[in-house]
């Protein structure tokens, strides 16, 4: 393999480095599978043999030690975005951008505020445009530049505006190889957290990408609302816009797993206006929970019935905790309160001496928002995956001891199924069949061989209190 042209031999040289490594990881994963292709794209179609969704089994020794798991996601950031200069990650400062010549040019990223103003395109038809090829230099191409700024994309966050995530991440662990299962926005990326994918039909040929034509997002869409797709034709992926079924799929989920063994599990989700009035969740497009008695008992109408669950000690062994947009990091919401509202999660749960010993808290990001980010997925698999890379911090009584002066940095390579995989292992589930297969599991984020750690409070800039007084926007998460 020769690493590609561009204009910085650093970044062509750190490039090629994290494509091998990831090509040699997937061919140690799936070894004997004839896998062709560490990652071809065009605008329509991905070229070369696929990776399957299952290819490998790790385990762990959670079971009995943590009995709550805790995911909270945030909205459209990538690793580099947030990251960039943490020390000990592998974070940039400086990228490529192809140019309306199709050479490239070195950029700097620049240092902006969290509340950026601009929201960055994120479908399906711009990962492969920001992506490239591998040469991820298609970050200033057409819809994602931002008042005619095409380096817009290019930027990091002032650490000091995202103070919380610093301080979790240098306490506990924070993961740097860690991608979304698919290059593609928040509706599927919602799925492949609750479902390591979104492949609908018997024959695994056919995945939801993007996002519906209309909301809400799922069983109570609009009639005539579809979703796109994606087609593996046994060579490549071909793209079909608005393609797609109804939002209300019957493919299995977590839920599924969890309710086989009695395990409790709840969905923390803010309200929604609309006309039907329901809920933008990820289990609205899940037909066997939308149309049952789970949906009022399991899926809540605000998200801050986790801080009164906490309280009651009534929290669920498994828990999503969504945002109010305002709280999301989202781009264009004009807010700073995201990084607080984390903090505000984490402490509650560590200032419990009956939560904090058994809990383990996943902080993700849903997809990489437009933003750039130097790190190639070092994979490509028949449903569009892997997408970019996100920022993911594990908490827990039991961080690993680094071996180095930085904090603790998880450098093994995750994906959503690598949460799921952990929930499964710790509980005792069996698996989905999903990317949960070949996911490695996170569970090398835990040292259960020491006693649990005290908790340090999080400082933040606003308080739990703020978030409980806090007026609903109201307003969808995402809208791509």
């Amino acid at each position: 393999m020769a690493p590609y042209l561009g204009k910085s031999k650093k970044l062509r040289w750190r490039r090629f480095l994290n494509r091998l490594t990831g090509c040699v990881q997937l061919a140690a994963a799936v070894a004997g599978l004839g896998i062709a292709s560490c990652g071809n794209a065009s605008n329509e179609t991905i070229g070369g043999g696929a990776l399957p969704l299952g290819s490998s089994r790790v385990s762990h020794q959670s079971a009995g030690t943590i009995q709550h798991v805790v995911i909270v996601v945030q909205e459209n950031r990538s690793f580099d975005d947030l990251f960039a200069t943490f020390p000990g990650a592998s974070g940039a400062t400086q990228g490529l951008m192809r140019t309306a010549s199709g050479s490239d040019t070195e950029v700097t990223l620049k240092e902006v505020n969290l509340s950026e103003g601009c929201d960055f395109g994120h479908g399906y038809k711009g990962f492969l445009r920001n992506y490239d090829g591998g040469k991820m230099d298609g970050f200033g191409l057409a819809g994602n530049k931002c008042s005619g700024n095409h380096t817009a994309a290019y930027q990091y966050v002032n650490p000091s505006q995202i103070a919380p995530y610093w301080t979790l991440a240098q306490q506990y662990v924070l993961a740097d190889n860690a991608f979304q299962t698919q290059g593609s926005g928040s509706f599927t990326a919602h799925q492949d957290l609750i479902a390591g994918g979104t492949t609908f039909n018997e024959a695994k040929a056919l995945t939801l990408v993007d996002y519906p034509t209309a909301s809400p997002w799922g069983c109570d869409a609009p009639a005539g609302t579809v979703t796109s797709k994606l087609r593996w034709t046994g060579e490549r992926l071909v793209y079909r816009y608005n393609g797609g079924p109804f939002p209300c799929m019957t493919y299995p989920t977590l839920r599924d797993l969890l309710d086989a063994k009695s395990v409790s599990w709840k969905y923390y989700s803010p309200p929604v206006m609309g006309s039907t009035g329901a809920l933008w969740n990820a289990f609205d497009a899940i037909k066997a929970v939308r149309y049952s008695s789970e949906w009022h008992t399991n899926v809540t109408k605000s998200e801050k019935q986790i801080f009164a669950d906490v309280s009651a000690h009534a929290l669920p062994a498994v828990s999503w905790v969504i945002p109010d947009r305002a709280n999301s990091d989202h781009p264009a919401s004009s807010s700073d309160t995201g990084p607080s509202w984390v903090a505000s999660i984490v402490d509650a749960i560590g200032e419990s001496s009956y939560y904090w010993p058994n809990t383990a808290i996943v902080i993700v990001w849903d997809d990489w928002g437009g933003f750039y980010d130097n790190v190639p997925p070092p994979l490509t698999d028949q449903a569009g995956g892997l997408g970019f890379r996100v920022p993911m911090i594990v908490v827990s009584a039991y961080p690993p001891k680094s071996k180095s002066s930085h904090s603790y940095i998880s450098h093994t390579r995750y994906e959503f199924g690598s949460i799921l995989k952990f929930v499964e292992n710790t509980f005792g589930l069996g698996r989905l069949g999903t990317t949960d297969v070949r996911a490695n599991s996170i569970a090398d984020c835990f040292d259960f061989s020491q006693s649990p750690h005290a908790f340090q409070p999080i400082g933040s800039k606003y308080s739990k209190e703020f978030f409980e007084r806090q007026r609903p926007s109201y307003a969808p998460v995402d809208g791509e």
